[in-house]
């Protein structure tokens, strides 16, 4: 495994993929690899403009790569429910659905139009009811799976079932935390759930250690000491990370893979899970308790309003 590289990608050649998130970054990368490796890959974002010149620079690598955007915000309920179906309408199964969006802490708390906090909205519910309105595709592809793009910072995290909102105290970085943990949470969730009931759809998650990402340059400055360590991680310390396609590796590895299995997590093998080829990722011990992972499903459902069943 520690020697796998992007080039080592099995063909995908017939195979759907959707990527939220996909107009840069890793997302864009995860795309780029997916396209040039023969999948039919929908690139999904928030904006139509960004979109159009993601899709222009991915055709110009590749011209006769098979893509198209798709307008998806994950922070809007409605926004999920109208992608999924558009897609369900097409009736194409699904064989890869990468969980990429995100956002990382907003110096304050922010409520989404649907009455969630910005980062929990984004980073968790938006892209569990993803998955579950895309559940039905998921299941007529053999081999299909979901990928939810975790990150170190999972590790710092604690999910209060009683608090999901961080209503109760707002700490950008600390919230943050919280909703990689919850998702790399929701992942194995969907795994055991999949596996006892049979539908065939393997949940993996994947970090991408300390590479050059857009959710540090796209994000929102902070202020005080916070503002200035965003500042040191933004102009001193990204630059000197690997790259975002290096990044996209470990994704690509947990989607594509044949050594990637259900309830995996993958990220880089070398010097703390900061660089290096995909390995197994160390999960965070509060990430393997099945109690509050079943809590949490359980949360997830009733705020989006949408079950797997």
């Amino acid at each position: 495994m520690t020697g796998w590289t992007a080039r080592l990608m099995p063909m995908q050649t017939g195979r759907l993929a959707v990527v939220t998130g996909a107009t840069g970054g890793l997302g864009y990368e995860t795309a780029l690899a997916l396209a040039a490796a023969g999948a039919e890959v929908v690139l999904t974002g928030r904006s139509p403009a960004k979109g159009a010149d993601a899709l222009a620079r991915l055709r110009a690598a590749h011209p006769k790569a098979n893509v198209r955007f798709a307008r998806l915000d994950v922070a809007s309920l409605a926004s999920v429910a109208a992608f999924a179906e558009d897609m369900r309408a097409a009736g194409r199964g699904v064989d890869l659905l990468v969980n990429n969006a995100g956002i990382m802490a907003p110096p304050d708390r922010h409520v989404t139009e649907d009455g969630f906090e910005l980062q929990f909205a984004t980073n968790v519910l938006g892209h569990f009811a993803l998955a579950a309105r895309l559940a039905p595709l998921l299941r007529q592809r053999p081999g299909a799976r979901v990928i939810n793009v975790g990150s170190l910072a999972a590790h710092w995290g604690e999910v209060d079932l009683s608090d999901l909102q961080s209503e109760r105290g707002y700490a950008g970085l600390k919230v943050y935390g919280m909703t990689k943990l919850a998702a790399l949470m929701w992942a194995l969730e969907l795994q055991r759930r999949s596996a006892a009931a049979g539908w065939g759809v393997a949940a993996m998650a994947a970090h991408p250690g300390v590479a050059r990402t857009d959710i540090i340059g796209n994000g929102v400055a902070s202020r005080g000491a916070a503002a200035a360590l965003w500042r040191v991680a933004k102009y001193v310390i990204q630059p000197l990370n690997p790259s975002a396609a290096t990044g996209a590796s470990h994704i690509l590895f947990a989607a594509t893979a044949v050594e990637a299995r259900g309830g995996g997590y993958y990220g880089p093998s070398r010097v703390f899970e900061t660089r290096g080829p995909p390995g197994a990722a160390h999960f965070p011990p509060a990430a393997l308790d099945a109690t509050v992972a079943a809590g949490l499903w359980d949360a997830l459902e009733r705020l989006a309003g949408v079950g797997f069943g």
